[in-house]
């Protein structure tokens, strides 16, 4: 595949990976989840506006894709690092809720492998005209 068409299929891929934290974010920051505990509401709407402020960092960074390596590398980092609390919990319980499940294979999965096809885009684009 020609490397400009292959930045523009990972644009739009993170575009749409992106849907999911964003919308999940603004869905639970507006009180998605309905928790009566006000500490836990509190705590929930907090943590899902993270969830949110990372899907629109994402975003921002797909204009110019190629040239937001640290951009990505960290977004995808803080997203792995709470895939891996959030496995922690599942083996802690013993048991994986089935809404987790597709949360843990964006976050230990998904995540990781755009951050590394975004390499990929940007070497193979430097190859043929470096990037400034």
């Amino acid at each position: 595949m020609n490397p400009h068409h292959e930045r523009r299929l990972l644009q739009f891929v993170i575009l749409l990976a992106a849907l999911v934290p964003v919308s999940a974010g603004a869905w639970g920051a507006a009180g998605g989840l309905h928790l009566s505990a006000s500490g836990a509401d509190s705590q929930v709407r907090y943590l899902s506006g993270l969830l949110l402020g990372i899907g629109l960092c994402f975003w921002a960074c797909t204009p110019t894709i190629e040239r937001r390596g640290a951009e990505v590398r960290v977004l995808a980092l803080i997203v792995v690092i709470g895939g891996l609390a959030r496995l922690y919990g599942v083996m802690a319980t013993g048991s994986a809720h089935p809404v987790s499940v597709g949360p843990l294979a964006m976050e230990l999965g998904v995540t990781p492998l755009l951050a590394l096809w975004r390499e990929r885009v940007e070497r193979r684009l430097r190859v043929i005209s470096p990037i400034g």
